[in-house]
């Protein structure tokens, strides 16, 4: 037993044990703290972003829910942070004052699983030892098209799982080992941000999703094993290709390429050979503005391609490595792209161009056989996903009153 919990507890690393002592800090604290606000709701997503499902919840509650004592956790120099601030309260991401109020919370609630003071203490106080039982809301960062080991009960322990889609709803409450009673088909908060935007029908947005093995890379032997990988070979082929250029040409179109964020350590690699192809690096791409803006996607196998599904615009993906990716990155779940997606799978460079052609010459227009699975995929489609996100907290909250455990 001793020796489990001993190799458990490493898993708190010499970088982490500073926030152990912060947690100790602020536990007497965080108990009259609590007296002092005792409907404290504390919404994050990652200490610098303040643009997803958090970020959009929190703004609900600010303009329509102002009798919430609602509080934003961000790093203050994020750049993202002033438009937080102008909206309502916020605390200094993964400080003293954070620790304080994640402990005092009647709910803590993020898009992210790390979206906490410190993921690693917080993970083997909430779920290895489970002493800390706050009630934590999962509103996460987009459709689970996969299956998630790290999100299933035994490993969050979420009071509140939302899901933004009805299939990914059944898949999470029948395989992630929740009560039925603690995941809901909510919509995704950010879903009410995609609602009356003039779209954009010139422009492309290019976003490929990340890979565990090349971002688990480190300096110069990392960087030169990323530029010989098929992941970087793919993708930088395309963003050179004449024929990508003449297409977007002759259709009078325009694109916009930017690297995920866990693959910011390489986005650098990444060049145009093209004016009609943009490459912008994370930081200075306003993602949500472009989901909103743009007229189609090209992706892989990155849950953006829900976004734009849910929105009507076309999309199209670019699998060239299906099985590895199933293999090395994310597990296969109920979303097969063939059978159930958006868009075209193209395999090849040519295959991808062929079907991007057809898109182009439908000025963007999804055809009929994909809108009719997105009909089918989200039968709510509307701007009232915040609103139901928050009236299933408050159903958790009150469910929970009467004999309610003790947080700390």
């Amino acid at each position: 037993m001793n020796e489990s919990l001993l190799q458990k507890l490493k898993m708190v690393k010499l970088r982490d044990v500073g926030h152990v002592f912060l947690f100790l800090l602020a536990l007497l604290p965080a108990f009259f703290y609590r007296l002092h606000r005792p409907h404290l709701w504390l919404v994050c997503e990652s200490a610098d972003e303040a643009r997803d499902n958090g970020y959009w919840f929190f703004k609900y509650l600010r303009e329509q829910r102002p009798d919430v004592d609602a509080v934003y956790a961000v790093n203050p120099a994020a750049p993202e942070a002033a438009r937080v601030r102008a909206l309502g309260p916020t605390v200094p991401f993964g400080g003293f004052r954070h620790w304080v109020y994640y402990l005092a919370a009647e709910v803590n609630i993020s898009s992210q699983k790390y979206g906490k003071p410190n993921a690693a203490v917080c993970y083997v106080l909430e779920v290895v030892l489970g002493i800390l039982k706050n009630r934590r809301v999962f509103l996460q960062h987009g459709v689970i098209l996969h299956d998630l080991p790290f999100l299933h009960r035994n490993k969050a322990r979420y009071a509140l799982f939302c899901c933004g889609a009805e299939p990914e709803y059944c898949f999470v409450r029948e395989h992630f080992g929740y009560e039925p009673s603690a995941v809901c088909y909510t919509g995704l908060c950010r879903f009410d941000g995609l609602h009356g935007d003039e779209t954009e029908r010139d422009l492309l947005l290019i976003l490929p999703t990340w890979r565990m093995a090349l971002q688990r890379l480190h300096g110069e032997t990392g960087q030169k094993a990323f530029l010989q990988s098929d992941y970087y070979r793919r993708w930088s082929e395309l963003l050179q290709s004449p024929g990508l250029q003449e297409l977007l040409e002759r259709y009078d179109k325009r694109a916009v390429f930017v690297a995920h964020r866990n693959m910011q350590a390489y986005e650098a690699c990444f060049t145009s050979a093209g004016d009609r192809v943009r490459v912008l690096p994370w930081a200075e791409a306003d993602v949500a503005s472009l989901i909103r803006r743009a007229g189609a996607v090209l992706t892989d196998y990155s849950s953006v391609q829900m976004d734009f599904g849910y929105q009507f615009k076309s999309v199209l993906c670019y699998q060239f490595d299906e099985e590895q990716f199933h293999r090395e990155h994310l597990q296969r779940g109920y979303f097969d792209s063939l059978r159930d997606g958006f868009g075209p799978v193209c395999a090849t460079q040519d295959e991808l161009l062929g079907a991007l052609e057809e898109q182009l010459r439908a000025d963007f227009v999804m055809p009929p056989l994909y809108a009719d699975r997105v009909r089918a995929f989200y039968p709510l489609n509307d701007d009232a996903n915040s609103e139901r996100t928050y009236l299933a907290i408050r159903r958790l909250l009150d469910e929970s009153a009467p004999g309610r455990e003790e947080k700390l």
